[in-house]
């Protein structure tokens, strides 16, 4: 892992450039870090996988931590802060680079290059909701029972974000580059064939009180905070012959349990489970984005 610091101002930063934002987009990295650079002391760290990664956050000392990546490694960052019990403290910043920003972006940070570094230079702390299930896993953004349909065939390896979730070719070359030297010599690459999600029996409590039980097959589950300390949950049951209306409810403690199901959290697919439970930790953690929104 390389680490240089540049000259220190009233201000540190820790900033942890993902592997995978150096190798897809060089140029915007560049461009962050002279901005970053220009408007406070900075540590740069250049980890070459997850291990560096969480070393580096682990020794930032009294420094801000920014991360420059996608939605992948904002996620990676606040589950290692959250493992470490040091988010209620910590005021996490990052500059989106990559192909899936879509996260980044509906907290309110800007997928400009320049834009983001400034904001996080001149921005506020916002204080945001974190969905924690028994498992200790942490939810940003939402939840879906099960995981939406995976692409066809030969676009998106198993185990990657939705194609939704990525918008540009630019990660699809770098997805593919990477699979290619996964792949031992000879041997054709392949994509594992996933199950099509069905209807399934489960049974969804939402702070204690039944809102499906077992005895009706649901089509989707949706679970995603929508005020202080407050998640929305959504159940469609399946339809027989009129479309049937969905379920809804809110509260801080969401559990689903019932037949093996597979969830996905964010950008990853968990499971299968038979049973979870999230809690809503209200204004958990926090995110510097610009000031005014």
């Amino acid at each position: 892992m390389a680490e240089v610091a540049t000259s220190a101002t009233s201000e540190q930063l820790l900033v942890v450039v993902d592997p995978v934002a150096r190798r897809s987009d060089g140029e915007s990295v560049r461009i962050a870090k002279d901005v970053l650079g220009a408007g406070a002391g900075m540590k740069l760290c250049l980890p070459d996988g997850p291990e560096e990664f969480a070393r580096a956050l682990a020794r930032r000392g009294s420094r801000r931590p920014v991360v420059v990546g996608d939605d992948r490694a904002l996620i990676r960052a606040v589950a290692l802060l959250h493992r470490h019990r040091e988010l209620a403290g910590c005021a996490l910043s990052v500059v989106p680079v990559g192909g899936a920003l879509s996260l980044a972006r509906s907290l309110g940070v800007p997928t400009g290059t320049v834009a983001a570094a400034r904001a996080v230079l001149d921005g506020v702390e916002r204080r945001m909701d974190l969905m924690v299930d028994d498992s200790d896993g942490v939810v940003l953004g939402a939840l879906r029972i099960p995981p939406p349909r995976p692409a066809p065939a030969g676009a998106v390896p198993e185990g990657t974000p939705d194609a939704d979730a990525m918008p540009g070719h630019p990660w699809l070359r770098t997805c593919q580059s990477l699979v290619r030297t996964l792949v031992p010599a000879g041997r054709p690459s392949r994509v594992a064939a996933a199950p099509e999600p069905g209807p399934s029996r489960l049974r969804v409590e939402v702070d204690g009180d039944t809102l499906i039980d077992l005895d009706q097959p649901v089509e989707a589950v949706s679970v995603a905070p929508v005020a202080a300390g407050v998640a929305s949950v959504e159940v469609r049951p399946v339809s027989v012959g009129a479309e049937a209306s969905p379920l809804l409810a809110q509260g801080r403690t969401v559990t689903v349990s019932g037949a093996h199901f597979r969830y996905r959290a964010d950008m990853a697919v968990s499971g299968p489970v038979r049973t979870r439970t999230w809690v809503v930790r209200e204004a958990a953690w926090g995110l510097t984005v610009p000031s005014g929104r």
